[in-house]
């Protein structure tokens, strides 16, 4: 995968010294798929606290997906100026204060509240994004970008596959309906407000670490281009497509399976049981980075995703065609195959934009408002079919993967 970067302080830098820097992003992006896959726990939680219907309880990921829509170029604006370490204490800093919001909202309790601290919280991780995706992809030899972005976004599962568990244990089994909605409500207040004191703490600690400085793109794209002149190049555009509906895709079974598992023709299982199960999904996107991150050093990247979406497309298939055991085993195997989906979608989409790599990234950023718009839509069909037919939502989604990864992503970047 060719990111071009120009010679500087980053390339001229000690190999120990991006080693260390690369860990540093990598628990930034544990951080961020451990608070977005607490979603999946507050969806199933809110829509019983509020008495809500598939579609209202799927208003938590569009308030949490749409701040990557809104603020995905700011924040890009933002990380030119100031530089990745500094985008990266700010991502932290907003981030918890959304998570501590959580606190006078569930002690009200109010669902437009928790609604305006998810957006707060996600601005922050968008802030995140944009500065630590684009810092992977140059924090090393070219050809092993997409390489090196599965390995740290392998991390980022690593959160998405403990959040369940925490929030499943902290929150769905915490109390009982029979103690009535507003002990319910507060149950998330200690999980939300313990996350808020681990970011700022995370943020306190970044202060005092030097990390190696990227000169091809900090403080250089902005007098080089705009979004606009990166959104003339054609594979860019396929691979922001790509991104929104595979983070739709994957947003939108990972928010409805808790609500899917407890179905008496599924696994009737209680919410917290469930939550367990949810894991299990995340930890295959987990796996399947590891596994990615040597996969695509050895096989062409977008053949990889190629395969990797047929799959996916065809166990969701199995799942909607199905039941019992066997529909919710399929399910949960589509996470090991989403697993180098955006990380891969990223790197081709960002491949040849030389001095506009950060223009680039805010626009793949934007399209994660897959998460907001296609979950609203997989919950309002499930209003109408029920939870398990609309799982043919996502299977549709994935074959536009199917397409870019086959030929979509052959489509030549022009150099700037």
């Amino acid at each position: 995968m060719e990111v071009p970067t120009k010679r500087g302080a980053a390339a001229d830098a000690p190999a120990t010294t991006h080693t260390f820097a690369l860990g540093v992003v990598t628990t930034v992006f544990f951080m961020w798929g451990f608070l977005t896959c607490m979603n999946d726990i507050l969806i199933p939680h809110l829509k019983s606290v509020f008495d809500l219907g598939y579609a209202r309880s799927a208003l938590v990921q569009f308030s949490f997906f749409s701040a990557y829509l809104l603020m995905s170029l700011p924040a890009g604006e933002l990380v030119t100026r100031v530089g990745y370490k500094r985008g990266l204490l700010l991502g932290l800093v907003t981030a918890g204060v959304g998570a501590l919001l959580f606190y006078p909202a569930a002690s009200l309790p109010s669902y437009p509240f928790f609604l305006a601290a998810l957006f707060i919280l996600a601005t922050g991780i968008t802030v995140l994004q944009v500065t630590a995706n684009p810092y992977v992809t140059v924090l090393g030899p070219p050809a092993t970008a997409s390489s090196r972005l599965n390995l740290t976004q392998a991390f980022n599962s690593l959160g998405t596959t403990v959040a369940p568990s925490f929030g499943g244990h902290l929150i769905l089994g915490a109390v009982t309906h029979a103690e009535g909605p507003l002990a319910e409500a507060r149950a998330v207040r200690l999980p939300y407000v313990g996350l808020a004191v681990m970011l700022f703490v995370l943020a306190f600690a970044l202060v005092f670490i030097k990390l190696p400085k990227i000169t091809s793109v900090e403080g250089e794209e902005a007098k080089h281009g705009s979004v606009l002149d990166a959104l003339r190049m054609p594979k860019l555009r396929r691979a922001a497509l790509g991104i929104f509906l595979y983070v739709g895709a994957e947003v939108s079974i990972g928010s409805f399976l808790v609500n899917f598992f407890v179905l008496p023709s599924i696994a009737g299982l209680s919410e917290a049981e469930a939550a367990r199960y949810v894991s299990i999904y995340w930890g295959g996107a987990m796996v399947g980075r590891f596994l990615g991150a040597a996969i695509v050093r050895k096989y062409d990247p977008g053949r990889v995703l190629a395969a990797s979406a047929v799959i996916a497309a065809l166990l969701v298939t199995a799942t909607v065609l199905s039941s019992g055991p066997s529909a919710m085993w399929t399910l949960l195997a589509v996470g090991l195959f989403n697993s180098i989906m955006f990380p891969t979608l990223f790197a081709l989409g960002i491949e040849g934009l030389g001095k506009l790599t950060s223009q680039g990234s805010s626009v793949l950023v934007m399209s994660i408002v897959g998460g907001a718009i296609l979950p609203v839509a997989f919950g309002s069909l499930a209003d109408v079919v029920g939870v398990h037919r609309a799982f043919v939502l996502p299977a549709l989604c994935y074959l536009y993967i199917v397409h870019f990864g086959a030929r979509g992503s052959r489509v030549a970047a022009a150099a700037h």
